[in-house]
């Protein structure tokens, strides 16, 4: 600096000289210097903007893979359900209307014997009696036969009237006794066609139901296969949802996993060893989680065997006959692994025992030693976890194939968000570099000020001449 200001006997003289210099040189470079920042800006503005069209490119790529792998499996799980429903149709199809001869049958013979019945029901009038005949000979009498044999016969009419009307009461009695009799009868049978009809009209119903039903399904299965919005829409509201609600269960069953660790990891340790260690954990840690495990494993193996879930496709497309070998191998498998942990609960609560009783020892209190009278409760209660809970983890394979199957809907969404925040950073900086490389220009024209103000009234002055020269060339 003092170089610099030393090259004239007067400083302020030097500085007023360099700072002349030095305008001078970044006047004389500027076009070079604002050529290099356009160029600069321009080259990283195109580079950020071919970087966010690639990002958005590669999420339309994956918005499109995305979109498939969740129409196959909405697809996948349409088929499913739409498969058994057809299978319950044909159930109660196979159930029900496969003994349609004999229920035909059964009611062709009811319809006949209430027919029979009902003839013979039949009310049937009375003949009309026979002493009104008599009377009518008795009033066509001739007065020459005399009033006495009137009187006489009148007298054997009313007897025979008075017993032909018992006789007729009694008749009819017993007929209408056997008619009630035989409607009697009728109302077993007229029951029983009752109740096939209302079991048929209920199968009917059924099958109506279903069939809306599977229209349904088919409609929702058409518009997947055609990719409609409102499919997608359904579908990754779905996917959401089984997402969280599986995420949940799963964190329930790693709860009971953690209660059924505790169970069995202190009394594996009496059976392999407290302080042996693998690696820099201990043996009976392992042991114990190893078992749980395998418990998992065949739950899923078991589950898998009986179609219940489908992770694993080779399992589902074994034989029926080897499949169902292994649906009575994996639960054997599964029933000795929960006695086993019956067996290591009820162990834990021995232990637990020993040492109550030990240290009650060490304290010198013989009392606290004794058994407590209610301590089988917990005994049982341990026992029965150990043997329940590797049966309840069996269900785990339910959450968990809808936690895989969604986690892919769900990581696919998160990947798109993210290459879209992305590319929209990208762009941005690619916008940045661009209106940064207009200001640096206008930063490096502030110290030139003055030859840029007297440059700006040259251009003015020379503009002014060539248009007053313009107009004395049109004048003349």
């Amino acid at each position: 600096m003092s170089f610099m200001l030393g090259i004239t006997p007067w400083p302020a003289v030097s500085a007023l000289l360099w700072i002349v210099l030095i305008n001078a040189a970044l006047y004389l470079i500027r076009s070079t210097v604002h050529k290099a920042i356009q160029a600069a800006a321009q080259g990283l503005h195109r580079s950020f903007r071919m970087a966010s069209r690639a990002v958005s490119r590669s999420e339309t790529n994956l918005a499109v893979r995305n979109r498939d792998v969740l129409l196959a499996a909405g697809r996948e799980a349409k088929e499913r359900i739409i498969e058994r429903e057809f299978d319950r149709i044909n159930e109660t199809v196979r159930k029900d209307l496969a003994n349609y001869s004999a229920l035909h049958r059964s009611l062709s013979e009811s319809i006949g014997r209430i027919e029979k019945d009902h003839q013979e029901a039949v009310d049937v009038p009375p003949d009309p009696p026979g002493w009104v005949k008599a009377v009518e000979a008795v009033a066509d009498m001739d007065a020459r036969d005399g009033r006495a044999h009137i009187g006489s016969i009148l007298t054997d009419i009313h007897k025979s009237l008075v017993k032909a009307h018992k006789e007729a009461m009694t008749a009819y009695h017993a007929a209408s006794a056997k008619r009630h009799k035989l409607l009697r009868h009728m109302r077993p049978d007229w029951r029983k066609i009752q109740q096939t009809l209302a079991a048929v009209g209920k199968n009917v119903d059924s099958l109506l139901s279903r069939s809306v039903t599977i229209d349904r399904h088919m409609q929702e299965y058409e518009d997947m296969v055609h990719g409609h919005d409102r499919a997608m829409s359904v579908l990754s509201s779905s996917s959401l949802v089984n997402f969280f609600v599986s995420a949940f269960v799963l964190c329930i069953a790693i709860g009971g996993a953690t209660i059924n660790f505790s169970l069995i990891a202190r009394p594996m340790a009496e059976m392999v060893g407290g302080t042996s260690l693998i690696g820099n954990f201990r043996t009976a840690d392992i042991a114990a989680l190893v078992i749980i495990l395998v418990e998992i494993s065949m739950g899923l193996f078991l589950m898998e065997s009986l179609r219940i879930t489908r992770l694993f496709p080779v399992i589902g497309a074994l034989p029926d006959k080897t499949r169902v070998r292994m649906i009575y191998i994996t639960f054997t498998i599964l029933f000795l692994l929960a006695g086993v942990e019956a067996g290591l609960a009820y162990m834990r609560e021995v232990l637990l025992h020993d040492e109550l009783a030990t240290s009650a020892l060490l304290r010198g209190d013989a009392g606290a030693t004794a058994t407590g009278e209610y301590m089988w409760i917990t005994t049982a209660a341990q026992m029965g976890m150990g043997f329940i809970l590797p049966f309840a983890l069996t269900f785990v394979a339910i959450p968990l194939e809808t936690f895989v199957h969604s986690l892919r809907t769900m990581v696919g969404l998160m990947a798109i968000s993210v290459l879209r925040a992305l590319s929209l950073a990208l762009r941005l900086l690619g916008n940045i570099f661009l209106y940064l490389g207009t200001l640096l220009k206008q930063v490096y024209d502030l110290p030139l000020f003055v030859p840029l103000w007297i440059e700006e009234r040259i251009a003015k002055a020379e503009a002014r001449s060539a248009s007053d020269q313009g107009l004395r060339g049109a004048r003349l």
